[in-house]
């Protein structure tokens, strides 16, 4: 009897996540290196920057090597996309979710006068995260904010007529999700298939006349609705020295914004800094009403870079957006960056009322760290048979801890990357309109609490040291 086998019954092995995520970051960078040779520019820089950190501060070299977080270094990047729809927004989970990248808190750009809302795709483990920290900050277009009915209606059309996804993106979701995952040429296939979601298209899909109207909506607007997809608009280098990079920058033909967003420079960095320079002016092709074309120019792709700290927990944050709010409520910063200046020196003087040492800081309960047993304590619990508590243990030198980088996004500084390229660097604040709910059925998921994340990872560094301590000790676990 001559049995049929179904091709597909016979799987090659599957491709872990974290692998396909490793291509697409790659094949990703590699495009976007071609569409805007300034971001080449800024990988050189920031390579060069972080280089001569680790030669000059060994201790943060080591504490990197320990953590398994240098050799991310080289390869760490996070994007930004603009969809226009729920539909993009639920079936962007999907293709992400392939790349083992999940929906990681909410953020309301509203505080900028942006009418969107957002979350980040990232790894949530730590594993994953350190083979590969890929994040994309993705954002929803909130029609319900155009103000002009007849153009927010025209906008609803126009997006509902465009697909962002190739249909074989489409058959390869469903294939990972059926199947629990993909093989390596599948994975190939489907890095290769997403990767013209965010490519680049100089042509317009809509009239130079109605992309005039969304403009004078809001920049941003025009942008998510007036191309045929959700074109990644800028990559983003981690570095070491966030400070020297702005420096740098001129030096290499970039004129950087005016003020680097989030906290002051300091001994003990603390969640996130970044820095960019405005979006180029790209010649585009429009629609005309005679059913020809026309040229015209449009702004939305620029460059950035960031430095990233230790994350904080809730009270940290609270003191953190305390102390920013403040500064932001006293030192407008105006067009062309007037008094910026005035606004870094008020924000280092009244930073000064946040720790600045790792101590400190894991005293007072502001900041999460990872826990490790040192040779020196493992040695004295194999003498004394005891494991005192962890403040003990810590203020003995027994028990290091190491910070926790934070791995998310904060929606003040982001507010002043948009508003620096949309033409200027003033800071200002915007009434809240906040609609978590909507977002999240839009997602068709739960967007995770990154405050969870951060005590998982540091409550369980707790046990794993406190498991080899007990074992030095010979007592069971």
């Amino acid at each position: 009897m001559n049995v049929q086998v179904n091709p597909r019954d016979v799987r090659s092995p599957k491709v872990h996540p974290d692998e396909t995520r490793s291509l697409f970051s790659t094949a990703m960078s590699n495009m976007y290196r071609a569409e805007v040779p300034q971001y080449g520019t800024l990988l050189d820089l920031v390579a060069e920057v972080n280089a001569g950190t680790l030669a000059n501060d060994p201790v943060l070299e080591q504490t990197l090597r320990r953590n398994g977080e240098l050799d991310r270094l080289g390869v760490e990047r996070h994007g930004a996309i603009r969809l226009g729809t729920p539909d993009e927004l639920f079936n962007i989970r999907r293709v992400f979710a392939v790349l083992g990248m999940h929906p990681v808190g909410y953020y309301d750009l509203s505080v900028a006068g942006v009418p969107v809302h957002s979350t980040a795709f990232r790894p949530v483990k730590d594993e994953a995260l350190r083979r590969n920290p890929f994040r994309v900050f993705t954002s929803l277009l909130r029609l319900e904010l155009i103000e002009d009915e007849a153009l927010r209606a025209e906008a609803t059309r126009i997006l509902s007529e465009r697909e962002i996804f190739t249909p074989r993106v489409h058959e390869l979701v469903d294939v990972f999700e059926a199947e629990g995952g993909l093989d390596q040429a599948e994975a190939e296939e489907f890095v290769r298939e997403v990767l013209e979601t965010f490519r680049w298209h100089s042509d317009a899909t809509v009239p130079v006349a109605t992309y005039n109207k969304l403009h004078d909506s809001h920049r941003l607007v025009a942008d998510v609705v007036s191309f045929r997809g959700p074109h990644i608009n800028h990559l983003t280098p981690r570095t070491l020295d966030i400070d020297a990079v702005q420096v740098g920058m001129p030096k290499r033909g970039i004129t950087p914004k005016a003020v680097i967003e989030g906290p002051p420079r300091r001994s003990c960095p603390v969640l996130l800094r970044q820095t960019s320079f405005k979006a180029l002016e790209e010649r585009i092709v429009f629609m005309a009403e005679n059913g020809g074309s026309v040229e015209g120019t449009h702004t939305a792709r620029f460059g950035e870079i960031e430095q990233r700290g230790v994350a904080l927990t809730p009270k940290g944050r609270t003191l953190y957006d305390e102390l920013l709010s403040s500064v932001r409520r006293d030192v407008q910063i105006g067009v062309a960056g007037a008094y910026a200046e005035d606004y870094q020196r008020e924000l280092a003087e009244r930073f000064m009322d946040f720790p600045d040492s790792w101590s400190e800081l894991r005293d007072q309960g502001l900041a999460y760290f990872r826990y490790s047993p040192t040779p020196e304590g493992l040695a004295a619990m194999a003498r004394e048979k005891v494991v005192p508590s962890l403040d003990q243990l810590a203020a003995h030198g027994h028990l290091r801890f190491d910070p926790i980088i934070y791995e998310d996004f904060l929606p003040v500084s982001a507010a002043g990357i948009f508003q620096s390229n949309l033409g200027t660097d003033e800071q200002q604040n915007y009434a809240e309109c906040s609609n978590r709910q909507a977002f999240e059925d839009a997602l068709g998921a739960k967007v995770a609490n990154e405050f969870d994340l951060y005590a998982k990872a540091q409550q369980d560094s707790i046990d794993g040291a406190l498991a080899q301590l007990s074992k030095a000790a010979g007592k069971r676990p």
